[in-house]
């Protein structure tokens, strides 16, 4: 017997309808480098539908990938409409990328044309040449003073001369492809991760319900998270589909910005990486940000001293969450439960420190990452977190990898290692790749940096595995200090022998001026262990005396 229901599609049309009917009068704000620039949904709006027009007058293929080289702003936004409402692919280009990758991308993705703010001109320009399939280049000028290469076309100028696409956008197929984003590429090429229709609206129903994001009309939202990393966590689309206000960053990325903006925009939700917001913890006590309600933090695992840091200054801790591109990302979400009402208020923030249970419509088991065992949610036994949802990859674009990352069963291999307790909150341990097996023993790097980074002289830490003739491998700390401040690696070990097993004590503490990152704010431990590849330790090591 079947269901009596309409067959409507899941698609990215509804959410620009929604937004254009109900919430005109509602603003998106970017910040440039000329100043702040204020529209409104429903000006907004009619910019989408001639973008749409621009997009046909171009000649873009009816599923054309459409790259967008861009800061987080409202014409970005603009993009990340008119593009999958008629029917093409949302290419979002990371600008952080190394120039190979970059070229490899947009070839791999066979882009059509490329959507560049004018600032960022000098890192795409020397690339023209080796992207084989882009057939055009439209400047989006940010106020930048940077010359425009011969040929390439102006944004404004093409929206000025196209007439708004009239009627209803329709894509009838949900399953149909909106968007790609390409993995970091930490290891081998990227790999292209194609979001649906289908999957873009149900991550973004998540985005408003309760124990998300909890989005509603009344918001204001600054995503600092970038439009280039999984979608900026399906913010964007969330914003549009709740009626939110929308302050956008644009180029200036940095925490005296980013507070200047929370503050006089009245800012309640936002959303960034841990580094961010470390990076604006000593700017706290000079900004009223009394309107902030919900933090959002991801991208790396969220140090509990981080946490902790924001609920004392602000009365609101980080709504830690955890996915990968390949999950869209959100996954998981660390909202406190009724089972936690009796804990005390050290307890909970053990409990916030973690990654959350998994969010509705997505399923989660953890196995042994050798034998492929399911483990125990007894928030001991460890293993390989596997992911299964509507928003969740089932392959890589054309085949790339060759299926290593998805089980024979449909689930996803992220590559993270957990623990996950009964109620299902998963507690982070590291990634597969970033464990240290020391002695048959494994110690779990991410762990280790929290310990570190609840240091209270400690800015940022980053653990790695070094090599050991006894024990196979062994942690070695990297540790920023905050400015003016000092540390001996003595002090870090004191502060460590409380607090962690006496064979998960590193072995050596190397002062660092900055912990390299990833293209996406990660900490890049590739490039420490790079680094540190050669590093030995003379004596006897931590675990010799457990």
């Amino acid at each position: 017997m079947l269901g009596l229901m309409q067959d409507r599609p899941l698609a990215l049309p509804h959410v620009f309808h929604r937004a254009e009917q109900y919430f005109g009068h509602k603003k998106i704000v970017t910040a440039e480098a000329s100043g702040e620039t204020t529209t409104t949904i429903a000006d907004w709006t009619v910019r989408v539908r001639r973008l749409a027009t621009v997009l046909d007058t171009l000649g873009i293929s009816a599923d054309g990938r459409v790259g967008t080289f861009c800061w987080n702003t409202g014409r970005h936004l603009e993009l990340y409409l008119a593009a999958p409402c008629t029917g093409r692919v949302l290419h979002t280009l990371n600008i952080r990328l190394f120039p190979e990758q970059l070229v490899y991308i947009a070839n791999h993705a066979e882009d059509e044309v490329v959507f560049v703010d004018r600032s960022l001109i000098p890192l795409l320009a020397p690339l023209a040449d080796k992207l084989d399939t882009v057939r055009h280049y439209v400047v989006i000028d940010d106020g930048a003073d940077v010359a425009v290469p011969d040929g390439w076309l102006d944004y404004e100028e093409l929206l000025a001369a196209a007439e708004p696409f009239a009627g209803q956008f329709v894509v009838e197929d949900e399953n149909t492809a909106a968007a790609m984003c390409y993995t970091s590429g930490t290891t081998g090429n990227p790999k292209g991760v194609v979001y649906s229709h289908r999957s873009a609206v149900l991550h973004s129903l998540i985005t408003l319900v309760a124990d998300g994001s909890a989005l509603s009309e009344r918001d204001v939202v600054l995503p600092v998270v970038p439009m280039f990393h999984a979608n900026a966590w399906g913010l964007p689309y969330g914003c549009l589909l709740a009626g939110t206000d929308i302050v956008f960053p644009g180029p200036n990325m940095t925490p005296k910005a980013i507070a200047g903006l929370l503050e006089s925009h009245k800012v309640t939700v936002t959303g960034g990486v841990p580094t961010i917001w470390m990076g604006m913890l000593p700017l706290l006590a000079d900004h009223d940000l009394s309107s902030v309600r919900t933090i959002l933090c991801g991208g790396s695992a969220v140090p509990r001293s981080l946490s902790e840091n924001y609920r004392k200054a602000l009365g609101v801790p980080m709504l830690h969450a955890w996915g990968m591109t390949e999950t869209s990302p959100i996954a998981t979400i660390s909202t406190l439960r009724t089972q936690h009402d009796s804990l005390t208020e050290d307890e909970r923030a053990d409990i916030r420190a973690r990654q959350g249970q998994a969010v509705p419509l997505v399923e989660l088991r953890v196995v042994d990452p050798e034998t492929g065992e399911p483990q125990p949610w007894d928030d001991v036994a460890s293993g390989e977190i596997q992911a299964a949802g509507p928003w969740i990859a089932k392959e890589y674009y054309r085949g790339e990898g060759g299926g290593a990352q998805f089980t024979e069963d449909g689930w996803l291999r992220t590559g993270d290692v957990a623990s996950v307790d009964r109620y299902g909150f998963v507690r982070l341990v590291d990634r597969t790749k970033d464990l240290i097996k020391s002695g048959g023993e494994w110690i779990g790097s991410v762990e280790l940096e929290n310990e570190i980074m609840a240091h209270p002289k400690v800015a940022e830490a980053a653990v790695i595995a070094i090599p050991s003739e006894k024990w196979v491998e062994r942690p070695l700390a990297c540790v920023v200090v905050k400015p003016g401040e000092t540390l001996t690696p003595e002090e870090i070990i004191e502060f460590l022998t409380p607090r962690v097993a006496k064979w998960w004590l590193p072995d050596a503490v190397e002062f660092i001026d900055e912990v390299p990152k990833t293209s996406v704010g990660k900490f890049s431990k590739k490039t420490l262990r790079e680094k540190f590849g050669g590093y030995q330790v003379a004596g006897p090591t931590s675990h010799d005396q457990a």
